[in-house]
């Protein structure tokens, strides 16, 4: 079960916990996105998708 919101620096090839938990928010969709399962990110904008669907929403 998703219980805390984790605080993340999204890096080009990685990502970097700032802040202690096991999820995000997808920036798009509100959807929890379990860190072990992050796949989905953009640096610049320093967001989380939950698919590359809502990646290429965010491109558009």
């Amino acid at each position: 079960m998703l219980k805390k919101l984790a605080k993340i620096k999204y890096l080009t090839n990685n990502f970097e916990v700032i802040q202690d938990g096991d999820h995000v928010i997808c920036a798009i969709s509100g959807k929890k996105i379990p860190l072990e399962k992050l796949n989905y990110w953009n640096v610049e904008e320093q967001e989380a998708y939950f698919s590359y669907i809502e990646a290429s929403i965010k491109r558009k």
